[in-house]
């Protein structure tokens, strides 16, 4: 007996929206152990069964059920309504605006070619015919599309992958290429459009768990919601404790812990100690709960563009985005203040550098949002200097371009 299937209105209620293929939520919480609540009455929602995409953050949480649209049952539904009502009875309230994800498309003459190649630095899984994603879902996904007749290189972004140093080094063999590069660390596919994998690297020594990867980060996986729970509740306290606020990230099958990008550091990039203690200490919790870590799961993705005008391009995707500068003045990135989707950073540009300067690819974003987040999204970017080249496709100042997607 096959289950009743959903639609995309039944999940279209107050607090719930169809972004990206799955039913997503996002609820605001004043602290990570109230999270650390909801992450616990969700469990129980499921009788013991898998649990969605949970995505804890100091600031709230964020609830996603992970399945395309044409498989959303009626089952998803009824646990959607479960999560609203458990979060209403904790005083959560939801935030539909706040959902979006970031994409990355990449154009291509040979996509077979090109998706091998990302395939194989990223460690992805592949999505139907065309498509790659990060099998614990928290970086971003990365479509393909052949060409059926060449294009004009137009963008002038890519990707930085921090990994394991084990795994880049397995990398560079596969590939068989030898990184290039001011910090020669780049690596380039069949068509021209480059990633920097970068190695990680320890912690400290007494946090073997963990690794400094951009961000500290350790992965645990789990074999039951009861583990995840466990060590969810573990985390959220004591990072409340030491008010060292990370990031919790709850799958069927593990739980990510990362204190995004550079947090785990002081502006000289040594390690931070009131990190280090959280990261033992978690570390500690973790073994009294029966969990070992997995640094070979882990992976660190963030998005650069160069640009002449740094000021404008960084305007624009502030805009569009809703993110927020870093707030070191050595730095140009700019993050999603809800550390839900992948930081961009902005280099610039040396108009004399002739090489550099004609350098382009096409590797372009995607940035989904519910339905009715679409057209305000479309008029900020257009007022933060965007170009409208057809219908929700857009160019920020320098010609980079991004559609703003929907699924319904």
């Amino acid at each position: 007996m096959t289950e009743e299937r959903a639609t995309a209105g039944e999940f279209e209620q107050a607090d719930w929206r169809v972004v990206d293929g799955g039913a997503s939520a996002w609820y605001d919480a004043p602290s990570l152990s109230v999270g650390a609540e909801l992450v616990a009455r969700i469990a129980a929602l499921t009788g013991g069964g898998g649990l969605p995409d949970v995505d804890l953050r100091a600031g709230g949480v964020r609830v996603r059920i992970a399945r395309p649209l044409e498989d959303l049952t009626a089952a998803d539904v009824e646990l959607a309504r479960g999560v609203s009502a458990a979060a209403r009875e904790l005083g959560l309230a939801a935030d539909p605006a706040a959902l979006q994800v970031v994409r990355l498309v990449i154009d291509a003459a040979d996509a077979p070619s090109v998706k091998a190649f990302w395939q194989t630095t990223l460690a992805y899984e592949p999505v139907g015919a065309d498509g790659l994603r990060d099998p614990l879902r928290r970086d971003p996904a990365v479509s393909f599309r052949g060409l059926d007749e060449p294009q004009p290189l137009r963008n002038r972004i890519h990707v930085d992958i921090g990994r394991d140093s084990a795994a880049v080094a397995a990398v560079r063999a596969t590939l068989g290429q030898e990184p290039f590069g001011a910090y020669e660390l780049t690596l380039a596919d069949d068509e021209g459009n480059e990633a920097d994998v970068v190695p990680g690297g320890e912690l400290s020594t007494e946090t073997a768990d963990w690794l400094a990867n951009f961000g500290g980060m350790a992965f645990y996986p789990t074999t039951s919601a009861e583990q995840a729970v466990g060590l969810v509740t573990a985390v959220a306290r004591l990072a409340d404790d030491g008010g060292v606020p990370v990031l919790v990230d709850v799958r069927p099958d593990g739980v990510t812990i990362d204190s995004g990008k550079d947090q785990w550091e002081d502006d000289d990039g040594a390690p931070r100690p009131a990190f280090v203690d959280l990261a033992a200490g978690i570390q500690k919790a973790a073994g009294e709960l029966g969990l070992s870590a997995d640094p070979t799961r882990l992976r660190f993705v963030q998005l650069g563009f160069d640009a002449v005008d740094v000021p404008a391009v960084r305007a624009f995707w502030t805009a569009l985005l809703g993110y927020e500068h870093d707030p070191r003045q050595f730095l140009s990135d700019i993050y999603d203040p809800r550390r839900l989707n992948p930081v961009l950073f902005f280099q610039q540009l040396d108009p004399a550098d002739e090489p550099r300067h004609h350098h382009r690819n096409r590797l372009h974003l995607e940035l989904a949002v519910p339905q009715d987040q679409a057209q305000p999204r479309l008029e900020v970017a257009l007022a933060a200097g965007g170009r409208l080249i057809s219908n929700h496709q857009l160019a920020d100042p320098q010609g980079n371009e991004v559609a703003i997607i929907t699924d319904l």
